[in-house]
């Protein structure tokens, strides 16, 4: 139960604002710029190859969506690769992914400076656009610095005026196409194709690059992966779409060139020949400027997060790992943006992109292998909200694919993969070695073959845990109404209290009171058993039960347990006045890992102690234990919003579908109840429910509810 040693950054993306960066990241050169060079390789079959490439991108995407679920950490596939393989692996796949984003973002830049040219007079100084590059930069710098909410607002707005202008062009363009410009779909064979699919590839890639920032997710276990899935949808829908009217309107030779050279605006000619004027020009030639903008945006944002969580794990300077009190990386963002500029002014970034998508193709390969090593080292506290299907083949073939890619690109990217690797080696034993001990999740495999087992990386992921919270479906409000409650004598001692919740738990279970005893009292000697701050977790898992249950007990006086811990050794903890004993279904160690999880974030709260001591009743004593947008406590009275409740059987009453009376306090007596239970004036209820519902009540009641 300790509190992490860095400031959290704060949840503010909700799934729109996941979908928006996703998006962002992915309609820029692979519509407005690379249509040119793809159908000039693979002629009108350049559709069917975008196709193959939106398809091929489906394994490694699940593998990074199944890892983001289960570490929702700033730093997204830095991170994933660092607690997998090790920190020598996350060094070289931090360095390369950062070094990647920083390259697409100038690219896009850059590259927008040929829609730029079509609303400036002929003639004008190219050097306007680096200039306009640079502003831009300074100004996506200084907007991050605001916080990614503030960042997302305006990728919605950008990807939104995208997206529009899009729909136009797609709708307006469907209507125009000529059958006869697909003629000879298949004339340039299959390998041709293939060779274009890699070649497109990357236009697919950024649509992962949102993951960086899953840790200022809010709901990550479902906000990410379905911003993602209608983000590559999206994707593929605009791309198949897209060029099929690209080529079905204007033709491959349209498309490919113009006035003799590689047409850089494919998308504003063919939209000049929907309209049949410089209107529909001027109108995609906008979408293409929104689209790289939305590229440089999310590119800073998923940069700056690279170096933030590489400081963190000293793996770069400590002065990195700096946030503001929004949980934002000014330095990360700085840094970004000055690296960026230096790109844009003493690089080529149209030239170079293409070497930095094979590095990432690379690490594409390593996240689908980080996928079987995480599933495969069998800890309880790996947790994703969502699994990748048909593990391990998906994960083989994504793997495989990738790495097939890179070489279809040819030996230069083969070459800057290598290069890259090889500088990420050299830092990681020049600086970061002497600086971190950890090893990666592949020792736990390890230690299945008996070998080797780090033991810190099982402790982070119950943090992490703890961190996202429970799961619709867990019955943890359920578990603590029903518990039952112990209130010690004086003078009672840690083994009292365990052979008193033994024999509860024993009259509900089909297992003895002492082996209970037993295995709550072996676990705290072992160190199995959270004891901090005054509170104590005995927990166990048993085979012969289909839902878990709790006994929950209080000593105001203190106990003192002796506690062991992983390396044998044995200390006295003092003054533990509340210990919770939680026996869960063996088939399901996840979810009583959450449940544990979510005991230990209520424990950790301010003032729960001090709630916990002053607590008059058993009721009280669990209602503390309740999330407070799940339960609503309610007072029976005469001249209130609930006297038409006076009298009703529980079977009657009108509440939400969801919300059921868990528990009534009846002068001073607990009341079971049941549908035909009357209630009465003074009763005190307990209603739990899902959010929607207690809100209703709330609404319905009103705040007088609350008063004892």
């Amino acid at each position: 139960m300790a509190k992490s040693k860095y400031k959290k950054a704060n949840k503010s993306l909700g799934l729109f604002a996941v979908f928006a960066l996703a998006t962002g990241t992915t309609l820029s050169s692979g519509f407005f710029l690379l249509p040119s060079f793809a159908t000039q390789l693979a002629g009108p079959a350049v559709i069917l190859a975008y196709l193959i490439a939106g398809l091929l991108l489906i394994p490694p995407m699940l593998s990074k969506i199944e890892l983001g679920t289960a570490m929702p950490r700033s730093g997204g596939a830095y991170y994933f690769l660092d607690r997998s393989l090790g920190p020598m692996v996350g060094t070289i796949g931090g360095l390369g992914i950062w070094l990647a984003l920083l390259l697409k973002t100038a690219f896009a830049l850059v590259g927008m400076g040929a829609y730029i040219q079509l609303f400036l007079p002929s003639g004008a100084d190219e050097s306007l656009y680096t200039v306009i590059a640079i502003g831009l930069v300074i100004f996506f710098g200084g907007l991050n610095m605001l916080g990614a909410k503030k960042t997302t607002s305006f990728q919605i707005i950008l990807v939104v005026s995208l997206l529009c202008l899009l729909a136009w062009f797609l709708c307006a363009g469907t209507l125009k196409i000529e059958p006869k410009n697909l003629d000879n779909f298949f004339g340039s064979g299959p390998k041709d194709i293939f060779a274009t699919a890699g070649m497109v590839f990357i236009s697919y890639v950024g649509v992962t690059k949102v993951i960086s920032v899953a840790g200022e997710i809010k709901n990550p276990e479902r906000n990410l992966p379905l911003g993602l899935f209608l983000a590559i949808g999206t994707a593929v829908v605009v791309y198949v779409v897209g060029l099929l009217v690209m080529i079905g309107v204007s033709g491959t030779e349209a498309v490919s060139f113009t006035n003799g050279e590689t047409n850089l605006t494919p998308a504003s000619t063919v939209a000049a020949d929907i309209t049949g004027s410089n209107v529909g020009l001027y109108i995609m030639a906008t979408a293409a400027i929104f689209a790289f903008l939305s590229v440089a945006n999310a590119g800073i944002l998923s940069a700056s997060r690279y170096p933030l969580a590489m400081s963190r794990d000293h793996l770069l300077p400590p002065s990195l790992r700096k946030v503001d009190s929004k949980g934002t990386p000014i330095l990360g963002i700085a840094v970004s943006a000055a690296l960026i500029t230096l790109i844009i002014l003493f690089l080529d970034p149209l030239k170079i992109a293409k070497l930095a998508s094979a590095f990432q193709l690379l690490m594409f390969s390593l996240l689908c292998l980080s996928v079987v090593v995480m599933r495969e080292t069998k800890l309880d506290s790996y947790d994703p909200g969502y699994r990748a299907p048909f593990y391990p083949w998906l994960q083989i073939f994504g793997a495989i694919a990738c790495i097939w890619i890179i070489f279809i690109m040819g030996w230069l990217p083969v070459l800057f993969s290598l290069g890259v690797i090889a500088v990420g080696v050299f830092w990681y034993f020049f600086y970061a070695r002497s600086r971190v001990d950890r090893y990666g999740a592949i020792y736990h495999v390890f230690e299945r073959l008996g070998r080797n087992r780090f033991a810190a990386l099982d402790t982070e992921l119950r943090e992490i845990l703890k961190e996202k919270g429970l799961r619709a479906h867990d019955p943890f409000d359920e578990i603590v109404a029903k518990a039952r409650v112990i209130d010690a004598a004086h003078g009672s001692t840690f083994e009292d209290i365990t052979t008193l919740a033994a024999e509860e738990l024993a009259a509900l279970l089909p297992v003895t009171a002492e082996n209970l005893s037993e295995g709550f009292l072996h676990g705290t000697k072992v160190g199995a058993t959270p004891v901090t701050g005054g509170v104590a977790l005995p927990h166990l898992r048993l085979p012969c039960i289909e839902q878990s249950i709790m006994v929950v007990a209080r000593s105001k006086d203190g106990l003192v347990i002796d506690v062991g811990d992983v390396f044998g050794g044995h200390h006295e903890e003092q003054s533990i006045h509340a210990i919770f004993f939680l026996i869960s279904p063996e088939d399901d160690p996840s979810q009583h890992l959450r449940l544990l999880a979510q005991l230990a974030g209520h424990v950790d709260k301010e003032g729960f102690m001090a709630k916990w001591l002053s607590a008059n009743t058993n009721q009280e004593m669990k209602e503390i234990l309740l999330r407070d947008d799940r339960f609503l406590s309610i007072r029976l009275g005469k001249t209130t919003s609930t006297e038409s409740l006076i009298g009703l059987p529980i079977k009657s009453l009108s509440f939400p579908e969801e919300c059921l009376v868990a528990l009534i306090h009846r002068r001073g007596h607990m009341v079971v109840p049941r549908g035909s239970t009357l209630l009465e004036e003074n009763d005190q209820l307990t209603v739990i429910g899902d959010e929607r519902g207690i809100r209703s009540l709330k609404e319905q009641f009103g705040t007088t509810t609350f008063e004892d």
